[in-house]
C-alpha cells in the first residue's frame, strides 16, 4: 500500500470517528410537525344516517371508530340547508349572504350559471388560500359546486390539484326526470349513469363525460389516497367532498345489495369504506399524530325522494328547511394526540372550520372582512368550552331563524318536504331545542321575553350583514 492510499484510509477513519462522537440528533416529535387537515364532506347525508348517530340498519364501522377515537358533535350546524351556499360557508367561514352565494330564485349553481365563488384576492378567501401562507399542499377531490367555469374552479381558489365534478350529480340530465319517479316505489332502483351528462374534471380538463358514477366513490377515494401519499412529507390540506348520497344514487358493484337499508344504505356503507381507506393510509404512513380529519355533511336529507333520501333521525324536516333536520348535521373530528376523545354537546358549525384550522396551523385569518366563525381548537383539545353560543339560520338569501343557547326562534319557514313552498306563519314560533329536539312544542306564547330577546338579535344581525359588505350583498348567483 503506497503512502497516498494510507493517507486516504486515515482520513476516512478520522471522519467516521468524528461522526460517531457527535451527539445524536433529537428525533422530531409529532407535536413539532405542522398539522395536516382532511375534510370529508358528504352531500345530503342526514343526521340519522350513521350507526353512531342512531341508524339501526346502516353499518358504518369506520366512522364509528372515528367517533370512539375522536369527538362526536351532536349540535353541529351548516350555514345553509342547500349545496352551494353551504359549501361557500365551509370554505370561507362567512354566511353566504355576505359572499353573494345564495339566491331567492336559484339557491344553488346550475350548469348554465355564470357566477361562482370569487377568485380575486380582494374577495373571498378559502381555507386552501389561507393555508398557503404556510406552503401547504392543497387538493380537492369530489364535488365542488362553487362555479363550473374555469375562473371559478378550485385551481383559482387555492387548490393545487382538483379531481371531481363541478356541480350536483343530478344536473345535466338527459331527457326528463320521469324515470326517477320510480324511487317512490322501488328503494333499489338505480338509473343509468349516462342519463346525467355530468363532466368529470381533473385540474382544468374534462377527462370523462358523462362521469361513470357507478365507480365515482371508489375513484374519489383512490385519488384522495394518492394525494396523501404524494404529500406525506409536507403539510397538506385535502378536501374530499363525496357526490353521494345526493340523488341519483350510485354504488360500486361490490356494495350494491349489501345493506339492509337498500340502495341508500349501500351508498352510505361505501362512503364508510372510503373513510376507512383514508384513515388506514394516514396510519400506515405514520402521520396520524399530526393529522386532523373532519367528517360531516353539507345539509340534511332530501326527504322528497323517500327511501332514496336519508333520515334526520329525531330532528324535524330535512334539506332546504331551517328546521333542525335541514341544518344540524353529523360531525366527527379525529386526530390521535390532538383531539381529546368524547362527545361534544355544545354548538359548532362549518363556519368555524377556517378559524379552527387557522389557529391550529398558526396562520392568519382575513382581517379585512367580517368573519362569522369561532376557533373551536380548545374544544377539540379538551381545554375549554365552545365559544359558539348563537347561530343564525339563513336559507334562500333570507334569515329564517336564530338560536341562542337552548332557544330557537323561527320567523320564516319552508315546507318540510317540498321546501320550495313558503309556509305562512301567523306569528314567530319558539322552541327549546335541547328539551324539544324535534321542534314539536311552540313555547312563544308563554315566553314573550325570550321571543323579544331573539327578535332583537335578529335585528342586530341584519344590520351587521347589511352594513358590513353592501357591495357583496348586491351579488347573487343569478339575477332575481
Amino acid at each position: 500500500m503506497n503512502r497516498n492510499t494510507k493517507n486516504i484510509y486515515l482520513i476516512i477513519l478520522l471522519l467516521l470517528f468524528a461522526n460517531a462522537c457527535q451527539a445524536p440528533k433529537e428525533p422530531v416529535t409529532s407535536s413539532e410537525l405542522p398539522l395536516n387537515f382532511i375534510i370529508i364532506f358528504c352531500d345530503d347525508l342526514g343526521y340519522g344516517d350513521l350507526s353512531s348517530f342512531g341508524n339501526p340498519t346502516i353499518k358504518t364501522p369506520h366512522l364509528d371508530q372515528m367517533v370512539t377515537e375522536g369527538q362526536k358533535w351532536t349540535q353541529f350546524y351548516v350555514a345553509d340547508p342547500v349545496c352551494t351556499p353551504s359549501r361557500a360557508a365551509l370554505m370561507t367561514g362567512r354566511y353566504p349572504i355576505r359572499s353573494g352565494m345564495t339566491s331567492k330564485v336559484r339557491p344553488v349553481l346550475f350548469p348554465d350559471s355564470g357566477r361562482g365563488l370569487h377568485s380575486d384576492d380582494s374577495d373571498e378567501i378559502t381555507i386552501a388560500e389561507m393555508l398557503k401562507q404556510k406552503n401547504y399542499a392543497t387538493g380537492h377531490v369530489g364535488k365542488w359546486h362553487l362555479g363550473h367555469l374555469p375562473q371559478y374552479l378550485p385551481a383559482t381558489q387555492g387548490f393545487d390539484y382538483y379531481y371531481g365534478i363541478p356541480y350536483s350529480n343530478d344536473m345535466d340530465v338527459v331527457g326528463d326526470w320521469s324515470d326517477y319517479n320510480k324511487t317512490a316505489d322501488d328503494p333499489n332502483y338505480q338509473v343509468e349513469t349516462a342519463k346525467y351528462n355530468v363532466p368529470l374534471i381533473e385540474n382544468l380538463e374534462v377527462i370523462e363525460r358523462p362521469a361513470n358514477q357507478n365507480t365515482i366513490t371508489r375513484r374519489y377515494t383512490e385519488k384522495a389516497v394518492q394525494f396523501i401519499k404524494d404529500h406525506q412529507t409536507e403539510p397538506f390540506f385535502l378536501y374530499l367532498a363525496h357526490s353521494m348520497p345526493h340523488i341519483p344514487l350510485f354504488a360500486g358493484d361490490e356494495f350494491v345489495g349489501t345493506s339492509r337499508r337498500d340502495l341508500y344504505g349501500d351508498v352510505i356503507e361505501e362512503i364508510d369504506w372510503s373513510v376507512g381507506q383514508i384513515l388506514k393510509t394516514v396510519r400506515e404512513l405514520e402521520i396520524a399524530e399530526n393529522t386532523i380529519v373532519m367528517f360531516s355533511s353539507d345539509n340534511g336529507p332530501w326527504l322528497a325522494f323517500r327511501t332514496h333520501g336519508g333520515s334526520a333521525g329525531p330532528l324535524r324536516a330535512g334539506k332546504g328547511t331551517t328546521f333542525e333536520g335541514g341544518q344540524r348535521v353529523p360531525a366527527i373530528f379525529w386526530g390521535p394526540g390532538n383531539i381529546k376523545p368524547g362527545i361534544v354537546t355544545e354548538m359548532g358549525s362549518t363556519l368555524d372550520i377556517i378559524n379552527t384550522f387557522g389557529a391550529m396551523a398558526e396562520v392568519s385569518l382575513p382581517s379585512d372582512r367580517k368573519m362569522d366563525g369561532y376557533d373551536l381548537s380548545a374544544v377539540l383539545k379538551g381545554e375549554g368550552p365552545s365559544p359558539r353560543t348563537e347561530f343564525y339560520y339563513w336559507a334562500f338569501s333570507e334569515l329564517h331563524a336564530v338560536r341562542s343557547g337552548p332557544w330557537k326562534l323561527h320567523v320564516q319557514q319552508r315546507e318540510p318536504v317540498h321546501y320550495g313552498n313558503i309556509v305562512k306563519m301567523e306569528a314567530p314560533e319558539l322552541y327549546q331545542v335541547e328539551a324539544d329536539i324535534s321542534e314539536k312544542y311552540d313555547r312563544a306564547a308563554v315566553n314573550p321575553e325570550i321571543v323579544e330577546q331573539l327578535q332583537k338579535m335578529i335585528g342586530e344581525h341584519l344590520v351587521d350583514v347589511e352594513g358590513s359588505t353592501p357591495d357583496q350583498l348586491a351579488i347573487r348567483i343569478e339575477s332575481e
